[in-house]
């Protein structure tokens, strides 16, 4: 249990200091859909920290696995940004350096959350803590992809929108 708990009180300095990364990059960026994202996934990274809290803080208290906390989180919204931006003047120029890196930073985070969420629930022989760890993981895993997209987008955009427009093709 102390390992896992210990894995826990590290996904929430990680959930709040990617939050923090997210907010200050969408305060920098001037490229609308890159800010719209990076305020998307900190506000998703804030729910994160919030439920992990409240997981956190009664797993202490009864040295067990919570039977009342909500362990819920919502779906990841950030996948539909940058489709919804496509036809938009304002998200079409390029980013720059800083944004490229910003994304690439924050690609790294979601990598690395990813692998520790995973390792939590391999960790775990509670189905209840399984499932919660496999759920944050797999947002994480959208966040991941949809910053793999937005790179693409900022790094060689006519592929981008020949992807977004062959899957509009084929109703995917």
């Amino acid at each position: 249990m102390n390992k896992r708990m210990n894995a826990l009180k590290f996904a929430l300095e990680n959930e709040q200091k990617e939050r923090e990364f997210y907010l200050a990059n969408a305060r920098r960026t001037k490229n609308l859909a890159g800010k719209n994202m990076f305020k998307q996934i900190a506000d998703e990274e804030k729910e994160h920290y919030e439920v992990l809290k409240k997981l956190h803080d009664k797993w202490e208290e009864n040295k067990k696995w919570p039977e009342t906390v909500p362990l819920k989180v919502r779906k990841s919204l950030v996948g539909s940004i940058l489709k919804s931006m496509s036809g938009k003047k304002s998200a079409r120029f390029n980013g720059n350096e800083d944004d490229l890196k910003a994304v690439r930073t924050a690609i790294d985070f979601e990598a690395r959350g990813m692998a520790l969420y995973t390792k939590l629930e391999e960790g775990s022989t509670d189905p209840k803590e399984k499932e919660f760890f496999n759920l944050i993981a797999s947002v994480e895993r959208e966040h991941f992809l949809s910053l793999c997209d937005t790179e693409l987008f900022l790094t060689d955009p006519a592929t981008w929108y020949q992807n977004v427009e062959k899957a509009s093709l084929d109703g995917a």
